[in-house]
C-alpha cells in the first residue's frame, strides 16, 4: 500500500506532472466518470453503456473495483490549479480488461480537451509501465477517426504497428511500444 496525496493508501502510486495530480481512480470519482462519460463527445469513439444508466453504473462500478495486477490499474486526473477538478482518467490494465497485452488509454473530459493534459498524464505512466511494473510491451488500440488519440500515442512514444486490431467488432489503428523502445528513448 502506498500513501496517496490525499492521505490515504492506495495500490497504486500517486503521479505529480507540472500541471497535474494522478491518484488511483477511486469509487468516490463514479459520479464524475458518469458525468464525463455521458458527453457523446467524449465517447463518440469507444464502444459502451452510455446510454443505459443501470449498465453504464455496473461497468463503471465493475472497473473500478477491480484488481488489475500489481501496479496496472485506472489513475483519476486533476489539475493542480483545481485540485478538486476531475479532468479524467489515464489507464495501464490488461487489453480489454483480459489481456495478455497490456493497454495503455485515457478519457478526459471535453472541457480539458486541447491542453496537453492526456499527454501529459499518460507520460508518467508509460515510465511506471517500464520501469515499475516491468512490461515488455504495452499498446493502444484507438479508432481510425480519433486523430487527438492517435496524436497522443506518438507523443507518448507508441508507434503505429502492422496488427491487424479490432475493438468490439469495429476496426481500429494499433499502436506500441516496446521496453526496448522506451530504453532507446529514454
Amino acid at each position: 500500500m502506498m500513501n496517496d496525496l490525499w492521505g490515504g493508501t492506495s495500490l497504486l502510486p500517486d503521479f505529480e506532472t507540472s500541471r497535474l495530480f494522478l491518484r488511483e481512480r477511486t469509487i468516490a470519482d463514479i459520479e464524475a466518470c458518469l458525468a464525463m462519460d455521458r458527453d457523446p463527445e467524449v465517447t463518440k469513439y469507444v464502444p459502451g453503456p452510455w446510454n443505459d444508466p443501470k449498465e453504464h453504473r455496473h461497468f463503471l462500478t465493475g472497473r473500478i473495483q477491480a484488481e488489475f495486477g500489481p501496479g496496472l490499474g485506472y489513475w483519476s486526473i486533476f489539475a493542480k490549479e483545481q485540485p478538486d477538478l476531475f479532468l479524467g482518467w489515464v489507464l495501464l490494465i490488461p487489453s480489454d480488461a483480459i489481456g495478455p497485452e497490456i493497454e495503455i488509454g485515457w478519457r478526459l473530459n471535453r472541457q480539458a480537451w486541447g491542453n496537453g493534459f492526456a499527454t501529459e498524464a499518460a507520460g508518467p505512466i508509460v515510465v511506471h509501465a517500464f520501469k515499475t511494473v516491468g512490461v515488455y510491451r504495452i499498446i493502444a488500440n484507438i479508432h481510425p477517426e480519433n486523430t487527438a488519440s492517435m496524436r497522443v500515442s506518438e507523443k507518448i512514444g507508441l508507434r503505429v504497428t502492422d496488427d491487424e486490431c479490432l475493438y468490439n467488432g469495429l476496426p481500429c489503428k494499433a499502436y506500441a511500444m516496446t521496453q526496448d523502445d522506451f530504453i532507446a528513448t529514454s
